[in-house]
């Protein structure tokens, strides 16, 4: 249906037509980020803040959200894994990372209700593309970092940065920006009120100047909390409350989740881009795997169908070089052949030193439970394309679904007990 509308319907009158879905959403529910609420006698505006990058963002969102409460404020969040107003959550099944118009706004609306101070949103590329960030008012911007993504629906790298960047064009009051990354000039040239940089090394906040020592491994993580950071200190937040949030936080579901720790490790990940897969492998390669005699084995969920077929190659040749086993298994095909994606991801990992050390098995489980019986005491599973995502998608059904789930299933089968 999409690729009809597509098709047929003029891009302009689609982009009306997304314009004004995101107004009427407003109207309906009265504009709720510029309104003002009773807070403690005084009135105070819901403050919005916008974090938006290639990765990282959702675990950004949760290390904000912590420090925010840690300094007693009631805070709102809406990510890729849940949404939470005040002390009510509940998890994320709509496969959106950035809902549409009318749920943003109702999300506002009953934030503002409930008497939240902040709402932090997990802005995306798709959704500026469709005006979802369109008549919020966000006070605070946050760009993690910049990766190829959405190249085919964007048209090029450079549109896919546009879109990003208009998150920074609508909130002139306070920019969180990581120097780090390659594209940091292009953010930083927006004008704010207030800018402040992050980086491990540069910046107006960084390992040096913080002393952030993290009970996360990977320095994605790293990265991720020193934003979380710039956004506490901009709103008054001492130093020392920020890193006192951050040693309490223990990571969120899915994203390098340790699911089986004896007698070889398995992880749980989300990554499906090649640049966050990469530093997936990367991570695991130098901080848990210290001897020649171990083995990283990993379960490549193949890309998504219908979107993104450039980096189906690129993902295979990223884990023929830092894996010693792969088994490619399906992901979310949608209306694809599962093994044409498969198929094309195996593209990229011929010809390289893996030899033939893979596999393709379609059943996830399956795919699994292979990984398992590969696996030997000090070796270190790693699954990515899903992380905790409820079900996978296969035409126009939604097929109940948990990695950690079935990990923990069929170790249990294997060995007895977890």
């Amino acid at each position: 249906m999409k690729d009809l509308i597509k098709k047929f319907v003029p891009a302009f009158l689609l982009d009306f037509y997304h314009f004004i879905l995101s107004f009427l959403g407003a109207l309906i529910y009265g504009f709720p980020s510029r309104l003002r609420q009773g807070f403690g006698g005084q009135a105070k505006k819901l403050r919005v803040i916008g974090v938006t990058g290639t990765n990282g963002k959702t675990t950004t969102i949760e290390m904000i959200a912590k420090i925010f409460e840690e300094d007693g404020y009631k805070i709102a969040l809406l990510n890729s894994i849940r949404f939470k107003i005040g002390q009510k959550e509940e998890i994320n099944t709509l496969r959106m990372t950035m809902p549409g118009r009318f749920f943003i706004q109702r999300f506002l609306r009953k934030t503002v209700n409930e008497g939240c101070q902040y709402a932090i949103l997990e802005v995306t590329s798709e959704g500026i593309k469709q005006h979802r960030h369109k008549f919020i008012k966000f006070d605070i911007a946050v760009f993690t970092n910049l990766a190829p993504e959405h190249i085919e629906s964007h048209g090029s790298f450079e549109k896919y940065r546009e879109a990003k960047g208009k998150l920074f064009q609508i909130s002139r009051n306070t920019h969180v920006i990581n120097i780090e990354d390659d594209n940091s000039n292009y953010f930083l040239n927006f004008p704010a009120k207030k800018k402040i940089t992050f980086g491990l090394e540069k910046g107006d906040f960084n390992l040096k100047n913080t002393n952030l020592k993290l009970g996360l491994i990977g320095n994605f993580n790293l990265y991720n909390a020193l934003a979380a950071i710039c956004v506490g200190i901009s709103q008054g937040i001492n130093l020392e409350t920020c890193k006192k949030a951050l040693g309490k936080f223990e990571g969120i579901p899915g994203r390098m989740e340790l699911v089986i720790s004896e007698p070889f490790k398995v992880f749980v990940d989300y990554a499906f881009t090649p640049n966050a897969l990469e530093k997936v492998y990367q991570t695991l390669t130098h901080q848990l795997i210290n001897s020649s005699t171990h083995k990283l084995i990993c379960v490549l969920g193949a890309c998504g169908g219908g979107r993104d077929k450039w980096k189906r190659p690129v993902l295979g040749e990223v884990a023929a070089r830092y894996c010693n086993e792969v088994i490619i298994t399906n992901e979310d095909p949608y209306d694809e052949d599962p093994w044409q994606i498969i198929g094309q991801i195996e593209v990229g990992m011929k010809n390289k030193e893996l030899g033939e050390n893979y596999w393709k098995i379609l059943d996830r489980r399956e795919a699994i439970r292979k990984a398992l019986e590969l696996a030997k005491k000090g070796d270190t599973i790693v699954i990515t394309g899903k992380g905790c995502e409820p079900s996978i998608c296969i035409k126009n059904k939604k097929v109940s679904w948990d990695d950690r789930k079935v990990v923990k299933e069929e170790f249990r089968k294997l060995y007895g007990k977890i």
